[in-house]
C-alpha cells in the first residue's frame, strides 16, 4: 500500500482526547518502578542538590522533544504510527523507516522486560509464589493480549484504573516520607555522597544514566496518534501535562525521600523503608501501585508497537511488513500487529528465563539497546523538527508557538549526549543498527566524480538532488514559489524585481528575465550587454536570484515560448510576475499570457507599482488581502506569509478583508474568515465590511492607507475583454497603493 494511499485512509478509529489517549499512557510510562526502586539510590549517591539538577537536565531534553513533538503535530494532521509518523512525513521514507522499525523493535521488545519487572516484583512482595515465576509471566502476556484483543478502548478504561490505583500509592509514600521528614537530615542528605555500587564507582553522569530512563515515555501516547479525536490538539497538551505532572511527582519524591530517609537506607533499602514508611501502615498499597507501574508501562507498549508498525507497513517501505498494514474493524485495530508483538513477547521470555539463570548479562545488553532506540527516536524527532524550521519550508507554519529550530537543536544534542553518557559502547552500537537499517531503506549506489574540488562537489550534490526531485511527486505542502520575473532593465522596474524577492523569501528560486525583441542578428549584440546590466543589478542589490536573457523576432511569441521551457529538469517555474500596462494596447497580450500559463500550472502576480515602503524595517507595514474566494485566497495568504518574514516586514499588521453586501451576513463572513486564519496557521485579523453595491469606494475607503493590497482575479471566462478588464481594474486600483493581483493555478494549498 502506497503513502498515498495509506494518507487517504478514513476509518473513524475510537476518537480518544487529552486525557485517554495522550495523557494517561504517557503518565503511565513516566511513572515507572524507577520511582519506587531506583529513586533512593540516586538521591543516596548524588544527594538532594545534584539530584534536583539532574532532574532538570533529563527534564529538559524531554522538554525541548516535547517543543519538537508539538511543532510538527501542530503544522500539518497526523495520522497513525505517532513519532514513525511525524519523522518520515518531515526526514522522508529512509530516516522513517529506519526510526520506525528500531521504534516497533523498542515498543514490542519492551514489554517483555516490563513484563519480567512486574513478575519480580510481585514474586518478591509474595515469597510463595517464586516457584511460579515463568507462569505468573506468561500469564500476565495472556491477559494483556486479551485486554489489547478487546480493543484499546478497552485497553485505555484499564490504564484508568492502573493510574487510579498508582495516584493513590504515591499519595499513601508521599504521605508517609512527609510524616518522618526532618529538616536536619534534608540538610545532611543535601551534598552528594558517591560510592561504589557492585564493583563500579558512582559519579553525577553515571547517576543520570540510571535516572534518565525515569523522565522518558512521552512517546507512548505521542504512538496513539492514529486512534485520537484531534491529534494536533491532544498530543501537545497531553505530552505537556505529562511532562510537568511527572517532574512535580519526581521532584517532591526527591525532596520528602531525601528529607524522610537516612544515607544508608537510601542507598540500599529504599523499597523496604518506602513500605516501612507507609503511611497508616498501608504497604499494601503501595506494593499494589510497584505492581501498576511494572504493568501499565507493559500494556502501554503493547498498546503502541502494533500502532507504528501498521503505519510502517501501509507506506510500504519494508515489502514483508506489507500484511500487517491491514487493519480491523470500524476501529482499525492492527490485529496482525499485536500477534507479532505478542509472539515476539513469548520469545524474548523464554530466552529471558535461560538468561536469568546465567546471570542475565545478555538481557541487560539488550536492555540498554532499547533504551537506545527510544532516544534516537526523540533525537531524530527533533533532527526533523530542526529540518522543517531551519530550511525555512512555507508549509511549516504551526500553531504552537513556543519553538525555534534552536531548541531542536538543543534537544537533538540533549538525546545523543544522554545515550553516550548512560553507555557509550552501547550507544554506538545502536547508532550502527539505525545506519544499517537506513542504507538498506536507500538501496542506492553513490558515484561522484571532481574536477575543481568545490565545484565538482557542488556540481555532483546538484546533480544528485535534481534527479532525487524529478522523481518525487508534487505536493502542495512542498510547494515553493520558483518565480519568472518579467524584469526587462530591472533598473526600471525596482519595485517589480524587490517584490519578487521579498516574495520569493529565501525559500524558492527567483529568475529575472530580460526580452530583447527585434531582429536576430541585431538581438544577439545587445544579449551580452543585458546579461552584464541583470548581472550587476542583482549582485549590486545582493539580491539571491538568476538571470536569463532571450533574444527573439516577436516579444510576446518570446514570453510564450519562455514561459514553456525555462527550467531546469524539475525546478520548473509555478510563478510568473509581471508589471501593469501603462497602455491598454499592452492588455490583450498580458492576459492572453497569463491565460497560457494558468494552462501550463502556473500562477500569477501582476504588480501596480506605487513606490516601495522603504522606510526600514522598524515600521509598521500593513498588508491588506481581500477574499473572495479561496481559488486565489489560498496563494495570496501563503505570499503574504512568505512577504512577512523578510527583515523589512518585521513589523507587520496583516487584514483580510471580505465585503458582503448586508450586516446580515456579517457574522457568518467573519467566522469563515476567522477560521481560514485558524486552520492555516497564519496570524491576521479579520474584518467584514458592507458595501453598497459600490466595492471601489469600499476598497479605496479601507485600504488606501495600507502598504500593500493583494487582490484575486481571473480571466478564464469565455466572455473576457482585454481592453475593458484593464480599464476596469486601472479605475478599481487608482488611489490604492502598490497593490498585488493575484491568479492561482491551483496548486499551492494553504491547508497542508
Amino acid at each position: 500500500m502506497s503513502t498515498d494511499t495509506n494518507e487517504r485512509i478514513a476509518l473513524q478509529g475510537h476518537q480518544f482526547g487529552t486525557f485517554g489517549g495522550v495523557f494517561t499512557p504517557s503518565m503511565l510510562t513516566i511513572l515507572g518502578v524507577v520511582l519506587f526502586m531506583s529513586a533512593g539510590g540516586v538521591i543516596g549517591q548524588a544527594g538532594i542538590y545534584s539530584s534536583i539538577l539532574i532532574l532538570v537536565i533529563a527534564k529538559s531534553i524531554t522538554l525541548l522533544t516535547g517543543a519538537s513533538i508539538a511543532a510538527i503535530s501542530t503544522n500539518a494532521q497526523v495520522k497513525g504510527g505517532g513519532a514513525y509518523f511525524l519523522i518520515s512525513r518531515s526526514l522522508g521514507p529512509e530516516s522513517g523507516g529506519a526510526i520506525g522499525l528500531t521504534l516497533f523493535l523498542a515498543q514490542a521488545l519492551s514489554v517483555p522486560f516490563y513484563i519480567l519487572g512486574f513478575t519480580e516484583a510481585l514474586t518478591l512482595a509474595f515469597p510463595s509464589a517464586q516457584g511460579f515465576f515463568e507462569l505468573i509471566a506468561y500469564s500476565t502476556t495472556a491477559c494483556l493480549l486479551l485486554l489489547n484483543l478487546l480493543g484499546a478502548s478497552w485497553a485505555i478504561r484499564a490504564q484508568y484504573f492502573i493510574l487510579a490505583a498508582l495516584a493513590v500509592a504515591i499519595v499513601i509514600f508521599f504521605g508517609g516520607a512527609l510524616s518522618h521528614f526532618s529538616y536536619d537530615r534534608l540538610i545532611s542528605n543535601w551534598d552528594s555522597s558517591y560510592s561504589s555500587v557492585g564493583g563500579q564507582s558512582m559519579s553525577f553522569w553515571g547517576v543520570f544514566a540510571i535516572y534518565f530512563p525515569a523522565v522518558t515515555g512521552i512517546m507512548t501516547g505521542v504512538n496513539m496518534s492514529g486512534d485520537l479525536k484531534e491529534p494536533s490538539v491532544s498530543i501537545p497538551k497531553g505530552t505537556f501535562y505529562a511532562i510537568g505532572v511527572g517532574f512535580l511527582i519526581y521532584f517532591i519524591e526527591i525532596i520528602l525521600c531525601g528529607g524522610a530517609q537516612t544515607r544508608a537506607q537510601l542507598k540500599g533499602d529504599f523499597y523496604p523503608t518506602l513500605l516501612d514508611q507507609s503511611l497508616f501502615g498501608m504497604t499494601f498499597i503501595v506494593v499494589i501501585g510497584v505492581f501498576a507501574a511494572s504493568i501499565s508501562s507493559a500494556l502501554g507498549s503493547l498498546m503502541g508497537a502494533p500502532r507504528i508498525l501498521q503505519a510502517l507497513a501501509r507506506d510500504d517501505i519494508f515489502r514483508t511488513l506489507t500484511p500487517f498494514g491491514q487493519g480491523i474493524g470500524r476501529e482499525d485495530e492492527p490485529r496482525r500487529g499485536l500477534w507479532l508483538t505478542t509472539a515476539l513477547t513469548v520469545v524474548v521470555l523464554w530466552w529471558a528465563m535461560g538468561q536469568k539463570e546465567q546471570g542475565g548479562e545478555a538481557l541487560n545488553i539488550v536492555g540498554s539497546i532499547l533504551t537506545m532506540f527510544f532516544l534516537y527516536a526523540y533525537g531524530m524527532t527533533n533532527i526533523a523538527a530542526f529540518a522543517e524550521s531551519f530550511s525555512r519550508n512555507p508549509s511549516f507554519r504551526p500553531r504552537f508557538r513556543l519553538f525555534h529550530w534552536s531548541t531542536a537543536l538543543l534537544g537533538t544534542l540533549g538525546c545523543f549526549m544522554a545515550a553516550l553518557l548512560i553507555q557509550w559502547q552501547i550507544a554506538l552500537v545502536s547508532i550502527a543498527i539505525i545506519l544499517a537499517l537506513f542504507l538498506y531503506v536507500k538501496q542506492r549506489v553513490l558515484s561522484t566524480t571532481y574536477g575543481d574540488v568545490r565545484r565538482g562537489f557542488y556540481y555532483s550534490r546538484m546533480r544528485e538532488n535534481l534527479l532525487k526531485l524529478s522523481g518525487q511527486p508534487n505536493h502542495p505542502k512542498n510547494w515553493r514559489p520558483n518565480t519568472l520575473v518579467f524584469s526587462g532593465n530591472p533598473h526600471n522596474r525596482r519595485a517589480l524585481t524587490q517584490y519578487a524577492l521579498w516574495l520569493e523569501s529565501h525559500r524558492g528560486v527567483a529568475t529575472l528575465v530580460e526580452i530583447i525583441a527585434g531582429p536576430f542578428n541585431e538581438g544577439m549584440s545587445k544579449r551580452q550587454e543585458a546579461c552584464d546590466r541583470l548581472e550587476h543589478f542583482i549582485k549590486s542589490h545582493r539580491f539571491e536570484a538568476f538571470s536569463d536573457v532571450l533574444v527573439t523576432e516577436d516579444f510576446d511569441q518570446g514570453a510564450l515560448s519562455l514561459i514553456q521551457s525555462h527550467a531546469l529538469g524539475p525546478l520548473k517555474p509555478n510563478l510568473l510576475m509581471l508589471g501593469w500596462p501603462t497602455s491598454s494596447a499592452r492588455a490583450h497580450p498580458l492576459f492572453h499570457l497569463i491565460k497560457v500559463a494558468r494552462q501550463l500550472s502556473l500562477s500569477s502576480v501582476v504588480l501596480i507599482d506605487r513606490g516601495l515602503p522603504l522606510a526600514g524595517a522598524n515600521t509598521m507595514k500593513r498588508v491588506d488581502i481581500w477574499w473572495r474566494g479561496q481559488e486565489n485566497g489560498s496563494l495570496m495568504l501563503i505570499l503574504t506569509y512568505l512577504l512577512c518574514h523578510n527583515i523589512e516586514w518585521s513589523k507587520h499588521h496583516v487584514r483580510v478583508l471580505r465585503a458582503v453586501n448586508s450586516t446580515a451576513e456579517h457574522d457568518e463572513a467573519r467566522d469563515e474568515i476567522e477560521s481560514i486564519l485558524y486552520e492555516s496557521r497564519i496570524r491576521g485579523e479579520a474584518k467584514v465590511v458592507t458595501t453598497q453595491g459600490d466595492f471601489k469606494q469600499t476598497l479605496r475607503q479601507e485600504s488606501q492607507d495600507a502598504t500593500v493590497v493583494f487582490l484575486g482575479f481571473n480571466i478564464e471566462r469565455d466572455d473576457f475583454d482585454a481592453a475593458e478588464t484593464h480599464a476596469y481594474f486601472s479605475e478599481l486600483l487608482s488611489g490604492l497603493p502598490t497593490t498585488l493581483l493575484v491568479q492561482s493555478s491551483g496548486e499551492a494549498d494553504l491547508f497542508v
